[in-house]
């Protein structure tokens, strides 16, 4: 009787699908939620409106688990610090490393305890964090005031920090950018993204460099001796770009921004940590950072909804807005292949997204209010 592969059939997370690309040994338990393969869309009316020949992907990463790309670096955090013993972990959030965080450490029977902006997150992160059982601490200062007091109380209480500081959290990231060449069969010639943290373009910049064997700088874990590049899977890296709200945009303004505001509240900050990262990723692969206002982004997260049936969070339309405006420009030249990363599911801030949108209009429970209702639109 023939051996029969013992291997679940269905797909196990990113993890398992990327072992020999990860830090991970057979003594590394493996936390997941089954988070990485997301869907890489092809938008179609956007472009043909535009008018150009720009072939522009979206990288649909509010279809993780939590529903944004958070996960893919929590798996790898959660699943180290359960390798060394930990039986809690710490996170500042603006709200979805929060979400993300609470439900790997549920997963993995840990208490998680988040520090969130007071009043300034959207309840659909805050709900997903109070129902996986998080410990909620909400301080009256912002983000990157979370952020200071995470760093000092890990030197203080055993706790494992989870924010992108943690290097594990970037080698989960960079798998998005292994996905996205797997699906082209090829890397794209611009990679947009939004930038709050700036560990995502980080992780993106490290996962392109190790898909086409290159070296890079930006690796945290192996500094650019990285034990995973002797099977490449493409032979070019993109452009990276990163877009950030101009009410918090410290990339432009070459200095943290002490007060950042912006509706797009996932990247509401102010004193990225991967700061100096993000700039080696974007040095490396010349390509520039730029900014969008809050109009122009949530114009987008409309259109995108509207004409292409993808509803991401604001912070996510960053990336399309500013793709698009570079396309229209010749910034991103003609015939370029772009992809963009959505961050997060429109759920997560369902208030901002139908502000100013159409309202719900109420008729009669009768054919003929509704027939009319419907023949007004037509």
């Amino acid at each position: 009787m023939p051996a029969t592969d013992s291997r679940p059939a269905h797909y196990t997370g990113l993890i398992d699908r990327y072992r020999e690309r990860l830090p991970v040994t057979d003594a590394t338990p493996v936390i997941s939620l089954n988070e990485g393969d997301t869907p890489l869309i092809r938008l179609e009316n956007i472009p043909r409106e535009l008018g150009t020949d720009v072939d522009i992907f979206v990288k649909y990463e509010g279809l993780n688990p939590t529903a944004s790309f958070k996960d893919r670096g929590m798996t790898m955090a959660v699943s180290k610090a359960a390798e060394e013993g930990a039986r809690a972990i710490v996170c500042a959030s603006t709200g979805n490393t929060s979400a993300s965080a609470a439900a790997y450490a549920a997963r993995a029977g840990m208490t998680a305890f988040v520090l969130i902006p007071e009043g300034k997150i959207p309840m659909g992160k805050l709900a997903q964090a109070i129902a996986h059982g998080a410990v909620v601490l909400q301080i009256k200062g912002n983000f990157d005031d979370g952020m200071r007091l995470v760093k000092e109380v890990a030197g203080e209480a055993p706790v494992a920090i989870v924010n992108s500081i943690n290097p594990f959290r970037l080698q989960g990231q960079k798998t998005a950018a292994f996905e996205i060449v797997e699906a082209l069969g090829r890397a794209p010639d611009y990679h947009c993204i939004p930038v709050g943290n700036a560990g995502n373009i980080s992780g993106y910049w490290i996962g392109y460099s190790e898909a086409c064997g290159h070296n890079t700088a930006s690796c945290t874990l192996c500094h650019g001796q990285c034990p995973y590049l002797d099977n490449p899977l493409t032979d070019t890296r993109p452009v990276m770009v990163g877009y950030q709200a101009d009410g918090a945009a410290p990339f432009m303004r070459d200095e943290p921004v002490l007060e950042p505001e912006t509706l797009a509240t996932a990247i509401r900050i102010g004193n990225p940590q991967s700061w100096d990262l993000a700039h080696a990723a974007v040095n490396e692969s010349g390509g520039w950072f730029d900014e969008v206002s809050d109009d122009e982004l949530l114009a987008t997260q409309a259109m995108l909804a509207r004409q292409e049936g993808v509803f991401c969070e604001p912070a996510s339309a960053v990336s399309l807005c500013g793709a698009l405006r570079d396309v229209r420009t010749g910034r991103i030249p003609a015939g370029s292949l772009v992809t963009c990363t959505l961050t997060g599911h429109g759920l997560k801030d369902p208030d901002i997204a139908i502000r100013g949108q159409r309202a719900v209009q109420t008729v009669n429970a009768d054919l003929q209010s509704v027939k009319a209702a419907i023949l007004a639109h037509i």
